[in-house]
C-alpha cells in the first residue's frame, strides 16, 4: 500500500508541476501567474481540501482532535487569505478579515476549558511521520518561497532584463509545492487515523 501511495504522490507533484508549466505554454508571454491564474487556483484547492481533511482526522481520533482542529482552522484561514481579492469583490471590502476573525473566535470557544490538552495533542501529532511532511510544507511555503521570491534578488540576477513574471513563477510555483506537501500530510494523517481505528475495532472484536 505504501508503494502505491508513493507513486500517487509522485504523480501528484509531477502533475502540479506540469499544470504550472502548461499555463505558461498556453498563454506564453501573456502569462502573469497572478491571483487569477491556474497556479493560484491550485493553491486554493489544496488549502481548502487540506482543511477538510484535518477536520475529518479530528473526528476520527480523539487524541488528535485538538491538534487536527487547530490545523484545520489554520488552513481555513490561509484559504480565506488566499481568496481575499475574490471575497472583497463578491462580498464586501474587508470580508476576509471578518471571516478570519470569526474562525479565530470559534476556535477560542472550542478550546475554552481544554487549553491544557493543546500541548499533549500537538506533541502526539509531532510524533507522527506525517508531521514531518506538514512541517516541510509550511517551511517551504512561509520561508523558502518568500526568500526565493524577493524582487531585489531577481533584479540583481537579471539586471536591466528583469522580468516580474519570472519572479512570480518561481515564488508561486514554490508556494504551490508547499501547499501540495501540506495536502499530502493531511491525507497521510487521515490514512493513519483510519488505520488505527480499524486496529482498535479489530482488538475490541477479538
Amino acid at each position: 500500500m505504501f508503494i502505491l501511495r508513493s507513486f500517487i504522490y509522485l504523480f501528484l507533484v509531477a502533475g502540479v508541476a506540469q499544470l504550472i508549466s502548461l499555463e505558461g505554454y498556453r498563454v506564453m508571454t501573456s502569462a502573469q501567474y497572478n491571483e487569477h491564474s491556474v497556479t493560484e487556483h491550485l493553491q486554493d484547492i489544496f488549502t481548502f481540501f487540506s482543511s477538510l481533511l484535518f477536520l475529518y482526522a479530528a473526528k476520527l481520533d480523539a487524541r488528535l482532535r485538538v491538534a487536527s482542529t487547530l490545523l484545520s482552522a489554520l488552513l481555513a484561514m490561509m484559504f480565506i487569505r488566499e481568496s481575499d481579492s475574490l471575497l472583497d469583490l463578491y462580498l464586501f471590502d474587508g470580508a476576509w478579515q471578518t471571516l478570519i476573525s470569526f474562525i479565530f473566535l470559534t476556535i477560542l470557544v472550542f478550546l475554552w476549558g481544554q487549553f491544557s490538552s493543546i500541548y499533549a495533542s500537538m506533541k502526539l501529532y509531532s510524533e507522527q511521520a506525517c508531521f514531518g511532511t506538514f512541517l516541510a510544507g509550511m517551511v517551504t511555503l512561509l520561508a523558502f518561497s518568500r526568500l526565493m521570491g524577493r524582487g531585489s534578488f531577481w533584479e540583481a540576477v537579471m539586471g536591466s532584463g528583469y522580468i516580474h513574471t519570472v519572479k512570480n513563477i518561481v515564488e508561486e510555483g514554490i508556494e504551490t509545492l508547499g501547499y501540495t506537501l501540506i495536502f499530502i500530510s493531511a491525507v497521510e494523517l487521515v490514512v493513519l487515523c483510519i488505520s488505527q481505528k480499524r486496529q482498535l475495532t479489530s482488538i475490541i472484536q477479538d
